[in-house]
């Protein structure tokens, strides 16, 4: 069996989205052939509050590393798991390779400054990287165009960097072509030199099955009598306000047609373990809406706490990114909850196919470069979303469709890349 080792400083019981896309490749790489060693940052370095819940969702004879980092200073002056542990790293990550004969380096971003040790390995050892973009390094963060910010300086740090990390690189993938495709653009060298491929998060049908062993009770919300309780979960991107805001705004115009409607925000707080955080709640207030149709929880909750509530919830909403390329990895723990999904997303978004194709629910898809069209379109698919609910059952969701979209389904397709390479 050829061996992959997987950079991954966050890792469960990290508690952060992104270890999801490690964990469920690390889940199914076997079963086509490939050893997945997981090479992550001992958790007593973590900031963010650890979920050991997650770690029972790992393969028993799963092999993880752990290596140690840097504890964030006070005064905070870098955050950044990668960065901290950058050094370490790397030393051990080259003990493994030599050690193991590992066959090929995967590297899931962000962190962004990990896909360095992509190149100096490949140099120090020979052995062939990847880099998987679960975000996109190189883009314009809210305020870099103000010359003097910290956004700007993020920016042009990214643009200075990427192409160090990927002058070297065998595989560039990602949750959507788009994530990736500005990377070939200033790299043209790679359309030659590597393999690409696109493969979204997937879902993970035992994580919801898993559930039902777990003694917890939703907490973060009471269902009322006469009430439609919609959860959304997971953070907000910087580009997702514009359409929040015009949702908003459609519902101040038209109240009534909303009194029985409560949106959930869990865990979209502006970080992880902040409860006072609040993203939602101030433009919530602004229309009129908070403590009646919006709620908001800040602080991230345990993924599986996460699933419970979508269990006890009437339905699924889920919130895109004027960004074309923004997939959420949300719209499959929506699906396999077996929940109606309301979802608003960019008319290019991968995940309008896979909620079309499944039947899961009702979308508004819009154009990302006017939003505000959201405002005018709003009822008519809620009300549309509603009649959907009246008829829905879990039973006519086109498991078919969305087996390609399968965490399995996703994982068999890194392997192909992984071999056509090796």
């Amino acid at each position: 069996m050829k061996k992959i080792l997987i950079l991954a400083p966050h890792f469960p019981p990290s508690n952060l989205t992104g270890v999801h896309r490690a964990r469920l490749f690390a889940n199914h790489l076997r079963e086509f052939g490939w050893e997945p060693i997981v090479l992550m940052v001992d958790e007593k370095f973590y900031e963010e509050t650890p979920d050991h819940d997650l770690v029972k969702l790992l393969p028993e004879d799963l092999r993880i590393e752990k290596c140690r980092a840097f504890p964030v200073t006070r005064p905070r002056l870098i955050g950044d798991l990668g960065l901290r542990a950058f050094f370490q790293l790397y030393k051990k990550a080259r003990t493994i390779i030599r050690r193991e004969k590992i066959d090929f380096l995967y590297i899931p971003i962000p962190s962004f400054y990990i896909s360095l040790l992509g190149r100096w390995l490949h140099r120090s050892t020979g052995v062939p990287y990847g880099i998987d973009y679960i975000d996109p390094w190189v883009h314009q963060f809210p305020g870099s165009q103000k010359f003097f910010s910290r956004a700007r300086m993020s920016t042009m740090i990214a643009q200075m960097l990427e192409p160090i990390a990927v002058k070297r690189a065998s595989l560039i993938t990602g949750v959507a072509e788009g994530y990736f495709n500005g990377v070939l653009a200033r790299n043209p060298h790679l359309r030659e030199t590597c393999v690409t491929g696109a493969m979204p998060y997937g879902g993970e049908k035992m994580d919801h099955e898993r559930i039902a062993q777990i003694d917890k009770k939703p907490y973060l919300f009471t269902k009322r009598p006469g009430k439609n309780v919609l959860v959304y979960a997971g953070t907000l991107l910087p580009r997702a306000y514009q359409p929040l805001e015009a949702i908003l705004q459609a519902m101040a115009d038209d109240p009534d047609v909303y009194k029985d409607l409560e949106i959930h925000f869990i865990g979209s707080g502006k970080t992880p373990n902040d409860p006072e955080g609040y993203n939602v709640r101030p433009l919530a207030e602004k229309y009129g809406l908070w403590n009646r149709v919006i709620f908001e929880y800040p602080r991230r909750i345990p993924y599986l706490d996460v699933l419970i509530h979508l269990e006890a919830a009437d339905g699924v909403f889920i919130l895109g990114s004027t960004e074309p390329h923004y997939t959420p990895s949300k719209v499959y723990q929506g699906v396999l909850a077996g929940k109606p999904i309301l979802s608003v997303l960019h008319q290019a978004s991968q995940a309008v196919g896979v909620l079309q194709e499944s039947h899961a629910g009702i979308v508004l898809a819009f154009d990302g470069e006017r939003p505000e069209e959201i405002r005018g379109k709003w009822r008519s698919v809620y009300e549309q979303y509603m009649a959907f609910c009246t008829e829905f059952s879990p039973q006519q969701i086109n498991a078919a469709a969305f087996e390609q979209f399968s965490a399995k389904a996703v994982t068999r397709q890194l392997a192909q890349l992984l071999d056509n390479i090796v």
